[in-house]
């Protein structure tokens, strides 16, 4: 058994991409660590054979099992490297007491965690956390608030903030997210169940219950059982519910943050939060470092990019190694087929090239015109294919099909003459007036080349409603007409020359986000659909744009 083991942690490194020299390690299992109201939390614990004294912790808290693939993934490899690890089931996964309510626990467990460790025997009082995805988010419920201060922490593909960046992108729910991982985290512990690997027919039944209404029971469809975070998630989904506020922790004391390592990619749902993130730590004087490579949420490439930055940044922190190498910002530019690097985020050389969407559906047009019209029908959502999803398919994908849509605007720009590199944030401002108070703004940029295919590269997505109408982002105007302004995900990438740019405008992208029904009906019940006439604007001051923050040289 132990030369099957030593067998599977070098495949293991190798398909990492690790150095082969290995550390041998014990595993305790199923160590019980007590919380502040008396629940346990089971941990299995790492440590390096022949280390006696007390060594630094990296804490790794994961609700997706500590054995199996994720113990082989992201604990082994640092075992392997001579680091002491432990890994604790969350509250009520895998062996752990409580009941599993994800995001809402995770401070005060991760907290009495910290605490125990710093008693015990075998820890020198260093604590350093690893991990993505929810247990990158496992380090911003506790990084802002540990005293004292853990030594460093690398949260990737993650946010401070799960609700306006996540589950409920600028108000509009993120079902399709938000019922996958349900579906996941419903099934994972029952006997039989692969749930690492996925399984085609549950995306199928993931498919057929977005399109059901009302949406708050339909998580039994996919997990043949309620599953309490789909309750909480379509529940707590109403303008003002502070529900979520346990959840969120960018409003935390970022100057009490360690220095802070993240990995993210380009077609990661969580992008957008994570550079929000670096931008605000740097900003605080935190150390931090960030790569963004071509990814998808957990694609092989993003994951032994996280496992390798990883092993660099605690042997620094932890044992006094050399420091990460290069300027603190290494993003890939796509369809370039390089990496670029940068001393901030966003980068300084960038200026801002403003496209004016045209009357005719003309991009970098004057302003002037008629406004452009179409209508939103609930019972007909406009539809959306490509983007950053939590699971393939994803990323960049034909959009043709949804740009014959009567509901759907298209502002295509000239001829490309040369490569126009797109490095920054992107972001659009659409004057519009709705027929209803209650409508969604989609936005999205596309790359059209020489043979007209047209293929996503960036969107975003707005609600509006009359009780957010005070947002900052929302301007009334005359005749009821909005300057909305629409965030849309950051980006590094490169339009051939011979291409063309392309916007569309419509008002929904389902099933990735919640079709908006046009009525203040609360969501988890909501059944009846109104449709919405858009006018989006093109005259003088009222015209609608798109910034993009080109590359210079």
């Amino acid at each position: 058994m132990a030369k099957i083991s030593r067998l599977a942690g070098l495949v293991a490194d190798v398909a990492l991409g690790l150095p082969k020299r290995a550390v041998p390690y014990e595993v305790r299992k199923d160590v019980p660590v007590p919380m502040l109201d008396d629940v346990t939390l089971m941990a299995d614990h790492y440590r390096p054979v022949g280390q006696d004294g007390p060594l630094p912790v990296v804490l790794i808290r994961i609700p997706y099992g500590r054995a199996g693939a994720y113990g082989q993934l992201f604990a082994a490899p640092l075992a392997r490297r001579g680091f002491q690890v432990f890994m604790q089931a969350t509250r009520g996964t895998f062996g752990s007491g409580g009941q599993f309510r994800p995001f809402t626990t995770e401070r005060d467990d991760g907290l009495a965690t910290v605490d125990w460790l710093r008693k015990q025997s075998w820890c020198d009082g260093r604590i350093a956390m690893a991990g993505g995805s929810y247990f990158g988010h496992t380090q911003w419920a506790v990084a802002p608030y540990a005293d004292p201060p853990l030594t460093c922490v690398a949260p990737h593909i993650t946010s401070a903030n799960v609700t306006n960046r996540l589950f409920y992108e600028h108000g509009v729910p993120s079902i399709h997210t938000a019922l996958s991982w349900s579906s996941t985290i419903g099934r994972q512990e029952r006997p039989g169940l692969l749930s690492s690997v996925p399984d085609p027919r549950v995306r199928t039944k993931v498919r057929r219950a977005l399109g059901r209404l009302p949406l708050q029971a339909v998580d039994v469809s996919v997990a043949d059982a309620a599953v309490p975070f789909w309750r909480d998630f379509v529940a707590h989904a109403e303008p003002g519910d502070d529900f979520w506020a346990q959840a969120d922790h960018d409003g935390a004391d970022l100057t009490r943050m360690p220095p802070v390592s993240m990995v993210t990619g380009w077609w990661d749902l969580f992008l957008a939060g994570n550079l929000t993130d670096y931008t605000a730590l740097r900003a605080a004087g935190v150390p931090a470092r960030l790569v963004v490579g071509p990814w998808l949420h957990g694609e092989p490439g993003e994951l032994r990019t996280i496992v390798q930055t990883d092993t660099v940044w605690l042997d620094h922190h932890l044992r006094g190694g050399p420091a990460p190498e290069g300027p603190p910002v290494r993003v890939h530019l796509q369809q370039a087929g390089k990496w670029l690097e940068f001393t901030e985020w966003p980068p300084a050389a960038v200026r801002g090239k403003v496209l004016t969407l045209g009357s005719g559906g003309q991009l970098e047009a004057e302003p002037g015109g008629e406004p452009s019209r179409f209508t939103y029908d609930p019972a007909r959502p406009t539809p959306t294919v490509g983007g950053p999803l939590l699971q393939p398919p994803g990323k960049q994908a034909d959009n043709r099909l949804v740009e014959e849509r009567d509901d759907v605007l298209v502002f295509t720009g000239p001829v490309l003459t040369e490569d126009l590199d797109v490095v920054g944030p992107v972001g659009a401002t659409i004057h519009l007036r709705t027929s209803i108070p209650y409508a969604d703004v989609f936005v999205r940029l596309c790359d059209v080349d020489e043979k007209g295919v047209s293929r996503n590269v960036v969107d975003g997505i707005r609600r509006l409603d009359p009780r957010t109408l005070g947002a900052p982002d929302i301007e009334p105007g005359d005749d009821g007409v909005l300057a909305v302004s629409v965030e849309l995900f950051p980006t590094a990438y490169r339009f051939r020359a011979g291409h063309r740019l392309r916007v569309q405008v419509s008002g929904g992208a389902f099933p990735r986000y919640a079709r908006n029904m046009g009525t203040d009906e609360p969501f988890a019940v909501a059944t009846a659909g109104r449709p919405c006439r858009f006018e989006i604007f093109h005259d003088g001051s009222r015209a609608s744009t798109i910034t993009l923050p080109v590359l210079d040289g």
